[in-house]
């Protein structure tokens, strides 16, 4: 990938999509199969992914430092482990432990898929039929909803593993999986979030590891590399507000008809070759 345009145009699509629940990776992915838009390199790949995960840092930072004083303070208090904190913060450890067990060996299976838009493009439709789902969960939930538990935790964390599959969106299939599980939208969307956290932050850590032992991994870096990742930044910072309202508002619909769209239009491209 060379100049500073597409540099740019793969940060910003990196933010959109990364936490609107239209599945980042499946867009990257037609990205470079259907525009000609040749693929990040590895160390930019990584940049982007750290971009992002600053831009959720910023977004829940108070909620995060809140949860993790108190998730801290259970451990000397018994009185502290009735708190939000201490129950979240178990939760998030079960979940990102099975997510690692679920996407891990699904590595391949992944690398294929990045390669074939048909394969994305069936996932983006799994994604528009789960959408829908939570579209109607949002228009029958009239109740608070009920508390995070260890379970949820877990079982939210096994589809954002399976998420790790090209069109399927993280953010959609696990906010709607944690309303499935009787979450409210609003806690739903939190947790999502909160969750994604560990699992990116050790991704980035693995891929950094490969990059230190390839050796000159700066040289691999797209002219144009700055702006994209501030676009990253900045454009998943202002997803993740647009994606609370649309939570909260329950309108799910617009995006399920967009991944539909896309991922019906993939699978004909990729019949018509």
């Amino acid at each position: 990938m060379s100049g500073g345009i597409p540099a740019f145009f793969l940060g910003l699509l990196q933010g959109v999509t990364e936490f609107l629940p239209v599945s980042s990776s499946g867009h990257l992915a037609l990205a470079k199969q259907l525009f000609s838009v040749e693929h990040a390199s590895l160390t930019y790949d990584v940049l982007l992914h750290f971009a992002t995960m600053l831009a959720t840092l910023l977004y829940f930072g108070k909620d995060i430092l809140r949860l993790l004083r108190e998730w801290g303070a259970g451990f000397f208090s018994p009185a502290a482990r009735r708190e939000e904190g201490w129950t979240l913060g178990w939760a998030v450890l079960a979940g990102t432990v099975v997510t690692a067990v679920v996407a891990l060996p699904l590595k391949p299976v992944v690398e294929r898929m990045m390669a074939l838009p048909g394969a994305v493009g069936a996932g983006l439709l799994l994604t528009s039929s789960l959408l829908w789902r939570g579209a109607k969960m949002a228009s029958a939930q009239k109740t608070r909803g009920k508390p995070l538990s260890l379970l949820r935790g877990v079982l939210i964390g096994v589809v954002q593993g399976i998420a790790v599959l090209p069109g399927v969106s993280r953010s959609g299939s696990t906010i709607v999986t944690g309303m499935g599980t009787g979450l409210s939208a609003p806690s739903a969307f939190r947790f999502s979030f909160l969750l994604s956290l560990p699992a990116v932050f050790g991704a980035t850590l693995l891929e950094v590891r490969g990059l230190l032992k390839a050796g000159d991994w700066a040289a691999s870096l797209p002219s144009g590399w700055i702006a994209g990742f501030f676009a990253s930044f900045l454009a998943g910072f202002f997803s993740l507000a647009l994606l609370r309202r649309v939570v909260a508002a329950g309108k799910w619909r617009p995006f399920a008809m967009y991944c539909a769209f896309v991922g019906a239009l993939s699978i004909c491209l990729s019949l018509l070759r």
